[in-house]
């Protein structure tokens, strides 16, 4: 198809690139030691129009389309450490898209405009101990006294958990109803009741915080409700296309990256006497690993122009025959990245098993897309399940 890409957007990837190739790239080493990016680099983002390029301006955003926030996801893996990217993420495309559309005028001053610019973080807080990508078996609850909530329960796995300033936070309000009695709220993390009950260390992305949260009779304003009560499920299943979407298109770039260091060092590895890249059996699977790739993109971008149509065109909710494309790009871009992963390491022989190789890293941080944003087991569901079968 013709490049969905504009001079607007190639302008934007050259400010994003620049940003993850000499502002982040330098520094990640550090961060991935720390466990933690500083809060500068959101403050920075938000300087730089990054975190906002796809948000209307009336919320604080620069009013582009969906595909400036694909050329984010594209270029932000350039840095070289999926956990600075992934907050970054996180912060502009997972826990904001649902205040921008649902959120109130004063919701929007409140948290999305200050987190758009990088002066509050933000984190989504969705998986529980015993409910990860079974949404409907959440038990943190709230429940109404007065003009308030008083919310009781606890999440995990939530990246920018750590130091957050406000959470998207989804709870059970009506108990009875099942997946079909949540709700949204938007939460200040210096809400009396709200607790950090620990960091939790990781395999990989290991520059992203990830935290358990507690609360504990913890008061909420009927304000903070982020949309109707009880319509918290309909609202993230749409706000989980989003990250999915914007999830795989980051995944397919972070291949690429990766095996273009492959093929760089298979020119100047030389195994008995020529070349690595000479040896026939590389040469073809690294055909057949570009080939899935352009496969994966394509499928992506397939997925982002419906999405684009359907969210941004015509303002309707996704429909289902997306979602299946959003669901597929998810399954087969996750086994593609594994292998492209595990190949460009191969390629590296013992180098790729030193951390002073970026392959080392990328190799540990890919593993969690299999995983976060619904796993791949639950998007075969969802297929067979869009499929009728």
């Amino acid at each position: 198809m013709p490049s969905p890409f504009r001079e607007e957007h190639e302008q934007f990837r050259k400010t994003v690139r620049n940003f993850a190739e000499k502002e982040l790239r330098p520094h990640v080493d550090k961060w991935e030691e720390e466990g933690m990016f500083p809060r500068s680099v959101f403050e920075r983002a938000g300087e730089l129009g990054i975190l906002g390029a796809h948000y209307p301006e009336s919320c604080g955003g620069a009013g582009g389309d969906f595909w400036f926030s694909v050329v984010k996801s594209e270029e932000l893996p350039r840095c070289n450490s999926g956990g600075t990217a992934l907050g970054l993420l996180v912060q502009s495309d997972m826990a904001t898209p649902a205040i921008a559309e649902l959120g109130t005028r004063e919701q929007h001053e409140e948290f999305l405009i200050p987190a758009l610019r990088g002066e509050k973080i933000a984190c989504l807080g969705v998986s529980e101990p015993n409910a990860g990508s079974d949404v409907a078996g959440i038990q943190t609850w709230a429940r109404r006294d007065g003009d308030d909530y008083i919310i009781n329960g606890s999440k995990t796995y939530i990246t920018n958990g750590a130091r957050a300033d406000f959470i998207t936070l989804l709870v059970k309000t009506n108990p009875e109803a099942g997946a079909h009695g949540c709700s949204f709220f938007l939460v200040p993390t210096n809400t009396k009741g709200f607790g950090v009950s620990k960091r939790l260390h990781k395999i990989g992305n290991l520059a992203s915080d990830t935290a358990e949260l507690h609360f504990e009779d913890m008061r909420v304003p009927k304000r903070y409700l982020l949309g109707e009560e009880n319509m918290g499920f309909m609202y993230l299943m749409q706000n989980f296309q989003t990250e999915r979407l914007i999830a795989s298109t980051a995944a397919l770039s972070g291949s690429q990256i990766m095996l273009d260091e492959a093929i760089e060092y298979a020119r100047n590895r030389k195994v008995m006497g020529k070349p690595l890249i000479k040896r026939e059996y590389w040469q073809q699977q690294i055909a057949d690993l570009q080939t899935r790739i352009e496969a994966g993109r394509s499928l992506a971008y397939r997925a982002v122009v419906e999405y684009q149509y359907e969210k941004y065109e015509v303002k309707q909710p996704l429909s289902m025959e997306t979602v299946k494309l959003i669901s597929m790009a998810k399954v087969f871009v996750g086994e593609v990245t594994t292998l492209v992963m595990d190949q460009a390491l191969q390629i590296h022989g013992g180098a790729g098993y030193i951390e002073e190789y970026p392959i080392a890293r990328a190799w540990r941080d890919q593993r969690l897309f299999r995983i976060g944003g619904g796993t791949t087991e639950t998007m075969r569901y969802y297929i067979a399940k869009l499929m009728g079968l």
